[in-house]
């Protein structure tokens, strides 16, 4: 099914989580240009995280805020196996973080059932009365402060285990300006507020009203929210994070379909 009609599209995910989206505008008809704008490292701070983790079944809660944070968490474990306590409850954000526990070995116990951000997940009965409960969160280097801030309010304790950084690739970016600058970057996909901040970086000033031109699909309210703070003037909202989501998005906002 050719319906893109050889449609540049710019694949902005992590080199490592970027296959699925660019093979489905292939298969769509398609052209996937891929430019990361995030790379994923793990933090240096060995020795405290493995510290942390020696303590990690004291906690009540554990929660996950993304596949990322489950990947990366790993890396840190000897023996390649976290204490499990049978009183610690596992929660993901979202579908694709439970999924990224499931493949990992670890147990699901609390996912939404819609959605898949903070609030979503603060939405759910089993988080209303949490007084002195304590919550372990998994999570980047300077993540969102929402999940936390609403947890303690509601009188948890919560601790963070940081087990990655989000850094900007040092890439090749003259594809992409050659595309952008001939009209023929037809939409741009973004998956964080960060990889959208990073773009811009990326490609400097210069570039930036030929980007605010440009279909922009994003994964949610608030990105496509500062999307338009930004300047960007043909916002799409996918359905979900999902890639099958944001090609669905990337055809109607290209084809009408």
């Amino acid at each position: 099914m050719a319906v893109l009609n050889g449609a540049h599209v710019l694949v902005t995910r992590p080199a490592h989580q970027a296959d699925k989206l660019s093979r489905l505008i292939l298969q769509r008809g398609g052209i996937a240009v891929r430019l990361p704008t995030l790379e994923i490292k793990p933090v240096d701070e060995v020795e405290k995280i493995k510290a942390k983790l020696a303590l990690i079944d004291t906690f009540q809660w554990l929660v996950f805020v993304s596949a990322n944070a489950v990947t990366m968490h790993n890396y840190y474990l000897d023996g390649g196996r976290m204490p499990l306590s049978h009183d610690m409850r596992f929660v993901a954000i979202g579908a694709a973080t439970a999924q990224a526990m499931t493949l990992a070995g670890l147990p699901v116990d609390l996912v939404p059932s819609q959605g898949y951000s903070s609030e979503a997940l603060l939405a759910m009965p089993q988080l209303q009365h949490i007084d002195g409960q304590s919550f372990m969160i998994v999570r980047g280097e300077g993540g969102r402060e929402a999940l936390a801030t609403t947890l303690s309010n509601r009188g948890a304790t919560v601790d963070y285990l940081d087990v990655y950084k989000r850094i900007i690739p040092e890439l090749d970016i003259s594809e992409v300006l050659s595309l952008l600058t001939q009209g023929k970057l037809d939409a741009i996909t973004i998956t964080s507020g960060e990889a959208l901040q990073n773009l811009l970086i990326m490609l400097g000033e210069r570039y930036q009203p030929l980007l605010f031109a440009t279909h922009l699909v994003v994964i949610s309210d608030r990105i496509g929210q500062m999307a338009a703070e930004l300047g960007f003037k043909q916002i799409v909202v996918a359905a979900s994070p999902s890639d099958t989501a944001i090609l669905e998005a990337v055809t109607k906002c290209l084809t009408g379909e």
